[in-house]
């Protein structure tokens, strides 16, 4: 529960002010910049809530603005942050960019919203489909007062009534992300998988979708026997949209989805992994010059493909006269983020690929290899999913009867995708071949 919103510039002075309560005097935002500047010296970062005399600042950063929740209630964190985070996707909605002088142009609109978005100090209506339906950029001088959309007063909030297509159609896509650190020895040292999977509905009227997955405590809970590989799905988090209570007693997903675009939920899987992309380097330092040797091996199935892979190996900051040689794809050298980027546009599984560079390096200096950023690597491999996990049933239920077509997809792609450099070699002559 928020006692009032502020947005705020760079400085902390105040843009927009919503007093929701009137449990906190609104001079107690005066105090936000000295304590967020306070905690950033201490511990290094900005921290997202901050106390100070029993009041607690919430606050999200978009480019050159602080939105800011205040409360004295013993009030949940994380609700009110992802009220902000829904704030500025209204707010990017409405006006394309959110920033100062965004806020400046509209604030008219921009009180509305926050009537309409929050009722004494309580989230309400978030979902920016249904707040343009009635809360028009105009809407301050239109002499008739738009009728709120029967979305606003029944049960589901998040879609409209009388929507229709002529083409009814759902699409649905797996999407996993891989964290993953390898130390310069081949060792994982850390691994997960964060996925998701997001919907673009285009469906007519009123619809229920019901969604199975081969979740195993499911397939537990039911004394079923999965046919293939049963997936243990861990932090699930799921649109407001999904019917929780019948998700937890049979672990159904069901839910009358809003209008296009949306997540539908996310989960992680915190599992020991091994290296899609696998590079292995080698690095040769010499009197005026550096080499390195870096071989890429795509670590999964023959039939599938890595598409737009991009290697980042980073190099000394003064390193000059780049030389490149690779078996496959092109490397470009990217002086502004201190390395060079090898490109490749599909990467087939079980495939191996190979690169030499060549650097001048004017300084002589001993690096310190525990601070050589490791190499990144970046991929995307459709219709694969690390963890197994699939679509079992997609059903679409209308009163009307009409027929719709899901469409189903699966992509896996890197998240923080890391793997530490070795020790570099110094010797009179390289022992690498020459590019």
């Amino acid at each position: 529960m928020a006692s009032a919103i502020f947005i705020l510039d760079l400085k902390g002075k105040p843009l927009i002010a919503r007093d929701y309560r009137g449990d906190i005097p609104l001079s107690a935002i005066d105090r936000f910049m000295p304590l967020l500047q306070e905690r950033e010296d201490e511990e290094g970062t900005g921290l997202p809530v901050l106390t100070e005399n029993g009041v607690t600042y919430l606050h999200l950063r978009e480019k050159d603005i602080y939105l800011v929740a205040l409360t004295r209630k013993n009030t949940n964190a994380m609700t009110l942050l992802q009220f902000l985070h829904h704030l500025s996707k209204v707010f990017t909605e409405y006006f394309k960019t959110l920033e100062e002088e965004s806020i400046r142009d509209n604030f008219v609109i921009i009180y509305e919203l926050l009537d309409e978005m929050m009722d004494y100090g309580i989230p309400q209506i978030t979902e920016p489909k249904i707040l343009q339906e009635y809360i028009t950029q105009e809407s301050h001088i239109l002499e008739i007062t738009p009728r709120p959309p029967m979305a606003v007063t029944n049960a589901v909030s998040w879609r409209s009534e009388g929507i229709t297509y002529r083409k009814n159609e759902v699409f649905l896509d797996v999407v996993e992300s891989i964290n993953m650190l390898v130390n310069p020895n081949g060792n994982v040292m850390s691994s997960d998988i964060q996925g998701a999977i997001k919907m673009k509905v285009y469906l007519s009227g009123m619809p229920e979708l019901r969604l199975g997955l081969n979740d195993k405590v499911m397939f537990e809970s039911t004394g079923r026997t999965a046919k293939g590989k049963a997936v243990e799905m861990e932090d699930i988090r799921f649109h407001q949209c999904v019917r929780l209570s019948k998700f937890e007693s049979d672990r159904t997903i069901s839910f009358i989805p809003p209008d296009g675009e949306f997540e539908l939920m996310t989960y992680r899987l915190n599992t020991q992994l091994k290296p899609l992309i696998w590079c292995e380097s080698v690095i040769e330092s010499h009197r005026g010059r550096i080499e390195y040797m870096v071989k890429a091996k795509a670590q999964f199935k023959h039939r599938s493909t890595a598409n737009n892979v991009e290697i980042i190996v980073p190099v000394p900051g003064d390193a000059d006269s780049p030389k490149f040689k690779s078996t496959i794809g092109s490397v470009k050298y990217s002086p502004e983020r201190s390395a060079f980027v090898w490109k490749i546009k599909q990467f087939q599984g079980g495939k191996e690929a190979l690169l030499r560079a060549h650097f001048g390096l004017p300084s002589i200096r001993d690096e310190d290899p525990e601070r050589r950023p490791p190499i990144s690597v970046k991929f995307d491999i459709p219709y694969f999913t690390t963890s197994g996990i699939q679509v079992r049933y997609l059903k679409i239920v209308e009163k009307s009867g009409y027929q719709a077509l899901p469409w189903v997809r699966y992509i896996t792609k890197n998240g923080d995708y890391q793997l530490r450099m070795p020790d570099a070699l110094t010797s009179g002559e390289s022992r690498l071949p020459p590019i």
